[in-house]
C-alpha cells in the first residue's frame, strides 16, 4: 500500500513540476498599413500587416506593380518565423533571433539576400532593414491613416 500511495504521489509530483512552454508573441507593433517615405523618386512602397500576421508588400512605379511579396508571422515547431513569399521559386524562412515588444530580427544564412531582416518601431514610424554583410537597404514607413 505505501508503494502504492508512493508511486501516485511521485507521478503526481512529476505532472506538477513540468514546466509550460512561454507563450510566442507576435510582434503586434506590424500591425497596419504602412507608406515608405524614403523610397526612389516616382516609386511607392506600401507594406500591409493584418492582424492575423499575414501582410504584403508592393512597390509602384506610377502604374505598374515592380515588386510584390506576400508576408506572414508563422510559428513552426515552437519557433517563430517570418515568411516571405513571391520573391524565390519557394517561400523563404526568416528564424526570429531575437525580439522585444517594439522590434525583431529574423535571420536566414543561406539566403543570398537579405540575410537578415530587422524591423523595429520609432517615434510611430516603423523602420526596417534588409541585408547581408556587405550590403544592406533601409525602409522608413509611416502608418497610412484610415
Amino acid at each position: 500500500m505505501k508503494n502504492t500511495l508512493l508511486i501516485i504521489f511521485s507521478f503526481f509530483l512529476l505532472i506538477s513540476c513540468k514546466t509550460k512552454k512561454p507563450e510566442i508573441k507576435k510582434p503586434s507593433f506590424l500591425i497596419g498599413d504602412w507608406i515608405r517615405i524614403n523610397g526612389k523618386e516616382g516609386s511607392t512602397t506600401f507594406e500591409t500587416w493584418h492582424k492575423n500576421f499575414t501582410g504584403s508588400g508592393i512597390t509602384i512605379k506610377e502604374k505598374d506593380t515592380t515588386f510584390k511579396e506576400i508576408l506572414s508571422i508563422i510559428n513552426l515547431k515552437d519557433t517563430i518565423f517570418l515568411k516571405v513569399e513571391g520573391v524565390n521559386e519557394s517561400p523563404t524562412l526568416f528564424k526570429f533571433t531575437q525580439q522585444t515588444d517594439s522590434s525583431f530580427i529574423a535571420e536566414n544564412p543561406k539566403n543570398e539576400f537579405p540575410k537578415k531582416i530587422t524591423y523595429w518601431l520609432e517615434k510611430k514610424q516603423l523602420k526596417a532593414e534588409v541585408a547581408n554583410p556587405d550590403f544592406k537597404i533601409d525602409f522608413v514607413f509611416e502608418k497610412i491613416k484610415n
